[in-house]
């Protein structure tokens, strides 16, 4: 058995195991650990906990040590040159006219490394950016493309519910959300109310998506034909919070009904109402209507003075 931690190098980061080599460490603390990038500080958010030694991947580290206080004056002093070389970027793409958005600097712990995220709708060729900006800060420099999500994580912000954006604050890893999601919700399809700050539909969507359909299995659907006590008609709304469907009766009438007092054998799909109440429904709406007879009477004339204007032509024409 080997000891092992999850550990986040950003808010809401992607958590990655690695061992804790002897070393006592609790959730919480920063501690430095050797990544792919190099060395790195990064927070412990679970563990201690046992895994199997078969079941530990082939790249599994250990960390290095508990980060003393000259590592976190080395993280300070790396955020204040982040923000000058953003500004300098900045500077830089405008002066060039690339169309890009530079969205973070971020700087190795050790500092041998720079990396720029920017958003934009195509590729971009920066190389002359890069080396405008190796010239001026002399580390390597790493321009990385991101998407729009990522963007909002990066920067944050407050949602239209008044929270922090949850992709900021605990979401680490984006699910795919659809339109069908808001309708399951009968929600708006309006863009503007269900879109988040990035553009994209809303993370929050597929939160209560499965609740949802599964209380809405409990509901017969719009367009059926239920019947529950003395009340018989069609389906025409669903309250799913409420667990209650609106029945319209055949005298137009509208009833809530609770779905759990609907049975199953008592629900069938839409019938055609009786040919009487069809035609009375019909009548009501239409109102009374006048009679076509003098219509005809109208038409037959205009018919007879068509045909004598023809005998009468045709009259002329025989004429020597």
């Amino acid at each position: 058995m080997t000891k092992a931690v999850k550990i986040q190098f950003q808010t809401a980061g992607k958590l990655y195991d690695f061992g804790t080599g002897g070393i006592d460490v609790h959730p919480g603390d920063k501690v430095i650990v050797e990544t792919e990038r190099g060395k790195s500080i990064g927070t412990v958010v679970k563990g201690p906990i046992d895994i199997e030694q078969a079941d530990l991947p082939e790249s599994f580290k250990s960390i290095i040590r508990k980060a003393q206080p000259e590592d976190l004056k080395a993280i300070a002093g790396n955020a204040a040159k982040e923000k000058e070389a953003f500004k300098f970027c900045l500077t830089r793409i405008k002066e060039r006219g690339m169309d890009m958005k530079l969205v973070k600097v971020e700087y190795l712990f050790d500092g041998s490394k720079a990396i720029f995220y920017f958003t934009a709708d195509g590729r971009i060729d920066f190389r002359e950016l890069v080396k405008d900006l190796a010239h001026a800060f002399h580390t390597r420099i790493e321009m990385r493309q991101i998407g729009v999500r990522d963007e909002s994580g990066m920067v944050g912000g407050l949602g239209v519910c008044g929270r922090e954006l949850c992709c900021a604050s605990f979401l680490r890893e984006f699910e795919p959300v659809s339109v069908k999601m808001a309708k399951e919700q009968n929600l708006a399809l309006n863009p503007s109310k269900i879109s988040g700050q990035c553009g994209r539909l809303l993370c929050c969507l597929g939160y209560e998506f499965e609740t949802y359909c599964s209380l809405k299995k409990c509901l017969p659907k719009c367009g059926k034909r239920v019947q529950c006590g003395d009340v018989e008609g069609e389906v025409i709304k669903l309250n799913i919070l409420e667990g209650t469907v609106t029945v319209k009766t055949d005298d137009d009438l509208e009833i809530k009904v609770k779905g759990e007092n609907i049975r199953p054998e008592n629900i069938s799909d839409k019938t055609e109402r009786p040919k009487k109440q069809a035609k009375e429904a019909e009548s009501r709406h239409r109102g009374p209507q006048k009679s076509q007879k003098p219509q005809k009477a109208h038409t037959g004339e205009q018919g007879r003075q068509r045909t004598a204007s023809k005998e009468k032509e045709s009259q002329k024409k025989e004429k020597p």
